[in-house]
């Protein structure tokens, strides 16, 4: 019996008719003596899945039990599980800047990790979230197996000490579009945070205080302006930006300024988890310093008045405003100026919250008006 055409077909289904090479069609294999041409391109097959094969025990420094896959398949795989009763799911991408450049003069890339992890802990914790799982993306040009290991282990590092699944990544080799020995490192973490108790800064009103928690430094924003105040990574020779960075100003207190300048971005989430019953909003001061990042949480008809004199400026942003001929506002508004993230707490809960975060600090107020999203107040 013929079989009835399918009526239900969503379009028409031509018929397959594969091309047949001719028969003198001639597939010329090169001698194993013939150097590989995609590595002499600058895509070493071989040198990357050597990489590809110490990636499931780096993983595993950073696995959660709710991790059902990660290296390996084309994707990882994350069970959210039954512990949350309306859990909604936030997203963040960021990447380092320019401070990757100071990180491979100083032979450093194991530093790299703490920074995009710190920074993207940050970003979700602003809304109270708490970090469930990473995915890594570094970019770059004929960097070495080891240098690749080095990056990875140091992301998987800071992810397990934020109680963040490592879930995946990709490391692609991209030449003609880095140059030689250079890279970028990108990540994307994704947390969860109960619907009712996302941070969304309603509940900001006048009268709340502003609370600072320290930062280490720089973080991970500022460097293009930093390194041109500084003049380091600032188109000199490699041996040149070495001796640089081994430099000890006497304003630093006997720190070097690679030890200044590549203090990584702390994550503030172990720290504040305890009190996110208490907080009404969270700024992570980032690129844009206080100006562009404050705004972003505060809801119509309030001010931040914050007193620039209530903590210390480090003195990294001291000797980079002395040599850059950098104005007090315009340090403002890109550096963190040595406070790392701002919380808005009520005034009944202001001393709770300070007594719990150890190093917190009470640095302004909000105040009802209809002006200037934010003051500061002290330059």
């Amino acid at each position: 019996m013929s079989r009835a055409p399918e009526r239900d077909a969503p379009y028409p289904r031509p018929p397959v008719n594969f091309p047949v090479p001719p028969s003198n069609l001639a597939i010329r294999y090169p001698s194993p003596m013939t150097e590989r041409q995609y590595a002499a391109a600058g895509v070493d097959l071989a040198a990357r899945n050597q990489f590809a094969k110490s990636l499931p025990g780096i993983l595993a420094q950073a696995r959660r039990p709710e991790v059902i896959s990660d290296a390996g398949p084309f994707s990882g795989l994350f069970r959210l599980g039954d512990r949350y009763r309306d859990p909604v799911i936030t997203a963040s991408a960021d990447g380092i800047g320019t401070k990757v450049k100071l990180h491979l003069a100083a032979g450093r890339l194991d530093l790299c990790g703490a920074d995009i992890i710190g920074h993207s802990v940050n970003d979700i914790l602003a809304c109270g979230a708490e970090p469930l799982f990473f995915l890594d993306y570094i970019a770059g040009n004929r960097l070495s197996n080891d240098q690749k290991r080095s990056l990875v282990e140091g992301v998987a590092r800071a992810c397990a000490d934020s109680g963040c699944a490592l879930l995946g990544g990709e490391t692609a080799d991209m030449p003609d579009i880095y140059a030689p020995g250079e890279f970028d490192l990108a990540g994307f973490i994704v947390g969860v945070v109960e619907r009712d108790r996302i941070i969304d800064g309603s509940k900001i009103a006048a009268g709340d205080a502003l609370i600072g928690l320290p930062s280490s430094g720089l973080h991970t924003n500022g460097f293009s302006l930093a390194r041109r105040a500084l003049d380091i990574c600032n188109g000199e020779p490699l041996a040149e930006t070495r001796r640089r960075l081994e430099e000890r100003p006497g304003l630093l207190g006997g720190q070097s300024l690679a030890e200044a300048l590549l203090a990584t971005h702390l994550p503030y989430f172990h720290a504040v988890a305890p009190v996110l019953d208490r907080i009404h909003g969270i700024a992570h001061i980032t690129g844009g310093g206080y100006v562009e990042n404050v705004p972003r949480i505060l809801p119509p008809g309030v001010t931040a008045v914050f007193d620039t004199r209530s903590w210390p400026v480090l003195p990294i942003f001291q000797l980079i405003q002395e040599r850059g001929g950098i104005t007090g506002e315009e340090m403002y508004e890109v550096f963190n100026m040595g406070i790392g993230l701002v919380l808005m707490v009520s005034p009944a809960d202001a001393e709770a919250v300070l007594a719990a975060i150890p190093g917190a600090l009470r640095i302004g107020q909000v105040t009802a008006g209809a002006g200037r999203r934010v003051e500061l107040k002290g330059l």
